[in-house]
């Protein structure tokens, strides 16, 4: 398994249900031309059929997948196994991201279900959470993020095998995003008053772009960033590394 403890940032890029061999080799052709020297860990999550090739063009980054399933192996039909990313050369894997748990109905269980499957496979799970714009208003925050950490996380986990992201669901795409105070207080909340995620990498994701990266990366306790739109853009996404 990475050692993650070894990086002092982390970028991922989730590219969601995005892309062709096309875009593929554009992309990596204009990521290449910026010859790009990391200190940062950067990753890419591809959908999983562009993962083989997205694996041969990756270079200076880490290969992700965007979801797993909980079943090991059997009668699952479309399911693809943490053991199956694993000989897919895949090293992080995200799961519980907002639109898993609203759109495909998952609850905490699952997400920790999953993410027992990832360790066990010896990939990194990063496990997201993160509340709705009702439950901010409602001045809930604190408390869905503690239910969903407490309720996600596998026995299993340490701040050495598992990532988790904030992602304020009311600013996922819609170009909204939390105050640097806010992200930093919320950042702050998760690493010292609860004490299952004490230490652990917790990264800021929602409408992450190359104009803000800096910003957001400089908080003291912003261990990185889950971009989604604008890890699309191979310009914007080299500049988020370098950021």
């Amino acid at each position: 398994m990475l050692e993650i403890k070894e990086f002092n940032k982390i970028i991922v890029a989730n590219w969601k249900l995005n892309g062709s061999n096309d875009f593929l080799e554009a992309y990596f052709e204009e990521l290449d031309s910026k010859n790009l020297r990391l200190n940062v860990c950067g990753v890419i999550c591809p959908p999983t059929a562009y993962i083989q090739n997205c694996y041969s063009k990756l270079h200076s980054l880490y290969l992700g997948a965007q979801d797993c399933s909980k079943f090991k192996e059997g009668a699952y039909t479309g399911e693809i196994s943490a053991s199956m990313l694993k000989e897919n050369n895949c090293i992080f894997c995200i799961v519980g991201h907002s639109e898993r748990r609203q759109v495909f109905k998952e609850n905490n269980e699952d997400i920790k279900i999953k993410a027992a499957q990832l360790l066990n496979e010896k990939i990194i799970p990063i496990i997201c959470i993160g509340e709705t714009l009702e439950q901010k208003k409602m001045h809930k925050t604190h408390e869905v993020l503690k239910e969903q950490v407490i309720n996600s996380l596998p026995p299993n986990s340490s701040k050495e095998s598992v990532i988790i992201a904030y992602e304020p669901i009311w600013a996922i795409g819609t170009g909204m995003t939390a105050s640097l105070e806010e992200i930093n207080d919320i950042h702050e909340y998760l690493k010292k008053d609860i004490k299952e995620i004490e230490d652990y990498k917790i990264l800021y994701g929602g409408s992450v772009n190359s104009k803000n990266a800096s910003e957001i990366m400089n908080l003291e306790n912003v261990d990185g960033v889950l971009v989604g739109g604008a890890s699309l853009k191979a310009d914007q996404f080299s500049e988020i590394l370098k950021a």
